[in-house]
């Protein structure tokens, strides 16, 4: 029962990871010259129609890779949370690479945008600690007893 609930926990932290991720993906990308949200004068139905668009673009495309982390994580019960930040950061890293082409005579990259794969990057580790606020916490914790169950009382003697 208590996998179930875990199952459930990852859904919930990659949802909310993909959100985040996918809403600063696309503020940077779309608005790159506004630095004060308090100065913008944009229509409220286009910003969540971008959002909603960037976070099917984001959780498409982290799929993956953020599954792969969560089997892993779970698997060896990792807790910290530099490593769902560090993991975070190389989803998006590939899933920035997974957008450009690749020239593969001279084995490069063609046409990696530096600002583009700042932002994914970024955006992928924002995702990670949101992913660890919400289910990496208690990575591997289903796989422990309870705490409050009590031990076995001793024999009786004879």
């Amino acid at each position: 029962m208590a996998v179930i609930g875990r199952l459930f926990a990852i859904f919930f932290g990659f949802l909310a990871a993909c959100f985040v991720a996918g809403a600063v993906v696309l503020y940077a990308i779309f608005f790159p010259e506004l630095s004060d949200v308090s100065s913008i004068d944009v229509d409220q139905g286009a910003i969540n129609l971008i959002l909603g668009f960037g976070f099917i673009l984001v959780s498409g495309f982290a799929l993956l890779p953020a599954l792969i982390i969560a089997l892993v994580t779970e698997a060896f019960s990792i807790r910290h949370i530099l490593a769902y930040a560090v993991a975070g950061g190389i989803a998006g890293l590939c899933c920035y690479l997974a957008f450009i082409p690749f020239d593969t005579v001279n084995m490069t990259f063609n046409g990696i945008v530096r600002r583009h794969l700042e932002v994914m990057v970024g955006a992928g580790i924002l995702g990670g600690v949101i992913y660890w606020m919400i289910a990496g916490r208690n990575a591997g914790a289903w796989r422990s007893p309870s705490p409050d169950a009590s031990p076995a009382p001793p024999p009786m003697p004879r």
